[in-house]
């Protein structure tokens, strides 16, 4: 049995998947064309760039909540990445801050719509003060 999403939920969605999607443009984009690097392959920097947004890449596409919040590790490193760019080099200053923007719309469209989809779903994490209370029963502290 499916559950519907809402059209709120559908919108976080859209936003999560294109942003995702942008960004793997983008970064394929800026490392083989817009600014290739002059003593690396950019070939090969572009798949390296790529791969670690590629992993989520079929969780993301099927709309799985828990892949979406996952996910938003490794933007954290795209995240890194821009900042630095930003504090550090002027010409790819430009090419660093959509980098940015990119990131930073994945990130909220991933971590509204694996909270709002989760809700729907009836996924919920245990508060930690029920966990600690089954470890302690089942270790046999009190």
């Amino acid at each position: 049995m499916s559950v519907e999403m809402t059209s709120k939920t559908k919108q976080f969605r859209r936003l999560a998947l294109t942003s995702n999607l942008a960004l793997i443009a983008w970064i394929a984009l800026w490392q083989l064309d817009l600014s290739p690097h002059p003593h690396l392959n950019p070939l090969a920097l572009t798949v390296a760039w790529l791969i670690p947004l590629l992993l989520p890449l079929p969780g993301i596409l099927a709309g799985k909540p828990y892949t979406h919040a996952w996910a938003n590790f490794i933007l954290m490193l795209y995240f890194l990445h821009a900042f630095t760019i930003l504090y550090v080099d002027d010409g790819e200053r430009w090419l660093a801050t959509v980098e940015l923007l990119l990131t930073f719309s994945a990130f909220m469209g991933n971590i509204f719509y694996a909270r709002h989809r989760g809700k729907e779903l009836g996924l919920k994490l245990t508060k930690l003060s029920v966990v600690e209370k089954q470890e302690k029963q089942r270790f046999g502290q009190e």
